[in-house]
């Protein structure tokens, strides 16, 4: 299946909080959150500023981070 481009990518970029240099996804939600899900984990925007610069997206680092407000 060809890759298509995201039609509000640069709406997106406005918003995203990811801060992982190079990441080929920023900007492209979808694709994003399917990776970081299958990697049993979430994307940058659901973490706080301090604990996205850790880069850990584990569940437990969302609780922790939630658990820390």
């Amino acid at each position: 299946m060809e890759k298509q481009t995201c039609p509000n990518r640069k709406i997106n970029l406005r918003d995203c909080t990811c801060t992982y240099p190079g990441c080929p996804r920023k900007g492209i939600c979808c694709e994003c959150i399917k990776h970081h899900v299958e990697k049993k984990g979430l994307p940058a925007c659901a973490f706080s500023k301090e604990a996205e610069e850790t880069y850990d997206r584990s569940f437990e680092k969302f609780i922790e981070d939630q658990s820390n407000k």
